[in-house]
């Protein structure tokens, strides 16, 4: 059993990415189409009561964000693997405005997220972390994750 959290900047390629490589294995969980966090809480919640893998399709920018996640998963024997969308801002502004007029993201809500953005680590909890680059023609490099520090990327909380 596997739980997926991505991290990272709206319009990164996260839902994107899922489609590629999650979509026909995990539960795509995502307040985009649950709106409400006790319609996310209670899909998680099936999905942790019949052993279903799913992907949380969050941006998840703060430890605490993805803390109920990884705890939850945990108590419920799953593995947590975390993949951390390489924050790309001008990326992130090209994708929004290729998006449907009612689908994009206010910019502010961009740079907002970026601010707030600490990087992940294992000590959270994940069994596993990957990076995932932007890469030619809509198509993503996934590689092994570094724990440093990126300028201008907390990797811990913000008092």
């Amino acid at each position: 059993m596997e739980a997926v959290i991505f991290i990272g900047l709206q319009a990164s390629g996260k839902s994107h990415f899922y489609k590629e490589r999650f979509f026909n294995s995990h539960v795509r969980i995502s307040l985009d189409l649950l709106k409400t966090r006790s319609r996310e809480a209670k899909m998680i919640a099936v999905c942790l009561e019949t052993g279903q893998p799913f992907a949380v399709d969050n941006t998840n920018p703060k430890k605490e964000n993805r803390a109920a996640y990884i705890q939850l998963a945990r108590a419920h024997g799953y593995k947590v693997i975390g993949y951390f969308f390489e924050p790309n801002v001008v990326e992130s502004l090209k994708r929004n405005e290729m998006r449907p007029k009612p689908e994009r993201v206010p910019k502010v809500g961009i740079f907002t997220t970026r601010k707030r953005l600490q990087r992940p680590s294992l000590e959270e909890g994940f069994d596993q972390l990957f990076v995932v680059q932007s890469a030619v023609g809509n198509t993503f490099s996934v590689g092994a994750y570094v724990q440093e520090e990126l300028p201008g990327l907390e990797s811990r909380p913000n008092g």
